[in-house]
């Protein structure tokens, strides 16, 4: 855990939510609404959380981090930019044939990504078994997954959830990105999820439930975690808002997979600065 304040966190997360939506428009590719949505959580575990180094990014002793949703890796690769993973003027070269950053993240072609996602479900297994062989090795790090609320429907999901108790992975922090919408409809229209803090309690999981855009929430819920070395898996609740911090975006189903235009960009740009 490095030492730094929320203020600075805030200024990160900022830093990453207008760099994802400058991919985006550039690549006229992408998924805004989602990146949005987990940009500060994802500014907290990389500037705050996980030990990293991005002059050697297979460093065997490293935190993990998956992005189980992994249409939204913009936030994920404006993060691995500004730490160094690459070259920054990598960020301008969003899904373009022979990047490494493609519209999923691939372990194969991009330092920092620790395994490819996409194929919504499968994410979390993958997690589950990188906390597993840390257990079986005798490493200290840490597994942080993030889940679409939407990605919660598969049924692999819930696999994964239940073989994280049966081998007491406490170094597995579960992180569901709850905004309420997916690529077809709420949530709640599509396939209710009811309480989902209440099945993580009932699945065996230490359970927080925050506002996922409260930076001094998630800081503390981190510090919580840390300090619970209790034989049981993590569960985060994160709620939070589709395309948070740009207003048209905010809560809008049409911006889980669409980019801005000319005219849209430079809003979006004026309101992530200024924080509306």
């Amino acid at each position: 855990m490095k030492n730094i304040s929320a203020k600075e966190l805030k200024e990160y997360a900022k830093q990453l939510r207008k760099t994802a939506v400058t991919m985006i428009y550039e690549a006229q590719s992408g998924h805004p609404g989602g990146s949005l949505s987990i940009a500060d959580i994802v500014a907290c575990l990389y500037f705050r959380e996980m030990n990293v180094d991005p002059k050697n990014p297979r460093w065997a002793d490293r935190d993990r981090f998956v992005l189980s949703k992994g249409h939204v890796c913009p936030i994920q690769y404006s993060a691995l930019g500004l730490l160094g993973f690459f070259p920054e003027k990598d960020l301008h070269t969003l899904r373009k044939e022979g990047s490494k950053l493609q519209g999923h993240p691939s372990m194969n072609k991009c330092p920092g990504i620790d395994i490819s996602t996409g194929s919504l479900g499968q994410g979390l297994s993958c997690a589950v078994g990188m906390a597993l062989a840390g257990k079986r090795d005798h490493k200290d790090y840490m597994v942080y997954a993030v889940v679409g609320d939407g990605e919660a429907d598969e049924g692999q999901i819930w696999e994964a959830v239940m073989a994280a108790y049966r081998y007491h992975l406490d170094n597995l922090v579960v992180i569901i990105d709850n905004n309420g919408l997916q690529i077809d409809g709420t949530t709640d229209e599509i396939m209710p999820q009811l309480d989902l803090t209440k099945k993580f309690d009932a699945f065996g999981y230490d359970t927080y439930e925050i506002d996922g855009h409260n930076m001094e929430q998630i800081m503390e819920t981190f510090d919580k975690i840390h300090a619970a070395k209790d034989g049981r898996p993590k569960f985060i609740n994160a709620h939070t808002v589709k395309g948070k911090g740009v207003s048209y975006m905010e809560n809008q189903l049409a911006w889980h997979g669409m980019a801005p235009n000319d005219e849209q960009y430079q809003q979006a740009m004026r309101e992530l600065e200024e924080g509306i």
